[in-house]
């Protein structure tokens, strides 16, 4: 653990200091620049993790994911968000006990379903301006829509409110996300607990159409919690190569926690273009 943060902080230092607009795949920490008035991106990708548990179920093994999402510039400095996953698919290594177990119907050696669905609302409330940093925040809801006989559910409702702040030094650009995540317990239908979210990332242009990315995201929670709420946090770094109007991108992934991903890898394609008119 103490060596996969000390590898986070020497790579953040290293880049710290690529004029980007809002940040997107293959990173999860959320700029607050919006994806502009008027324009539409959208985003697919694939995901690959080893080892990686779910506690509820007692499950556990290597998992394939197929991530999309849409954001929607409603003004200069709104955006809509829908994200969610397309079809996921765990081959199953491990059976351990847990909580929701024994509602489990994955017999075989393999077990699958869509992803849940996360609908967001980004606001920039301050224009990066000068040494001011841009500054926004984020309200999410995830819509649990992967069952729990899967396996790889949890059924539960969670919510996210996060400040956003962010500043292009040259050719690096820094964001920085920390809020409140208010999560589901599976176990207990009404109880609700708290975990704090946070993501430091940055972007370094190598050139005008590529750059190297990297960033530390999870959520921290404090004292004896239930599944669902424990800590979690994945090291990513990766890069971005733009072609026209598409983006490509590809990263490799390391979890910090034993609940995380051991090591994992994603790619996928980001397109924008504008859609509508803002009066």
């Amino acid at each position: 653990m103490s060596r996969h943060w000390g590898v986070s902080v020497v790579l953040l230092v290293m880049f710290a200091a690529a004029e980007t607009s809002a940040q997107h795949r293959p990173l999860v920490t959320e700029d607050p620049e919006t994806v502009g008035a008027g324009r539409i991106l959208v985003e697919v990708g694939t995901d690959y993790g080893r080892d990686v548990r779910f506690p509820v179920s007692g499950l556990s093994g290597h998992l394939n994911r197929v991530p999309v999402g849409v954001s929607l510039g409603v003004g200069s400095i709104a955006e809509l968000q829908v994200d969610g996953g397309l079809w996921s698919r765990l081959a199953i290594s491990d059976r351990r006990s847990g909580p929701l177990a024994d509602l489990v119907r994955a017999p075989g050696a393999t077990t699958s379903g869509v992803g849940d669905l996360v609908v967001a609302t980004k606001v920039r409330v301050v224009q990066e301006s000068g040494a001011r940093p841009g500054v926004g925040f984020r309200i999410a809801t995830k819509l649990p829509r992967t069952s729990i006989e899967s396996g790889l559910g949890q059924g539960t409702m969670d919510f996210q409110t996060t400040l956003l702040v962010a500043k292009t030094v040259q050719s690096v650009r820094v964001v920085g996300n920390v809020g409140l995540g208010v999560l589901g317990d599976p176990t207990l239908g009404t109880r609700r607990n708290d975990a704090l979210v946070y993501g430091v990332s940055f972007a370094r242009a190598l050139s005008e159409a590529t750059e190297v990315v990297g960033e530390i995201h999870g959520q921290a929670a404090r004292g004896e919690v239930p599944v669902t709420s424990e800590s979690r946090g994945t090291l990513r770094f990766g890069a971005r190569h733009t072609v026209g109007m598409l983006r490509l991108d590809a990263a490799l992934l390391l979890g910090l926690t034993a609940i995380d991903a051991g090591v994992g890898m994603t790619a996928g394609l980001t397109y924008v273009f504008n859609a509508f008119s803002v009066p």
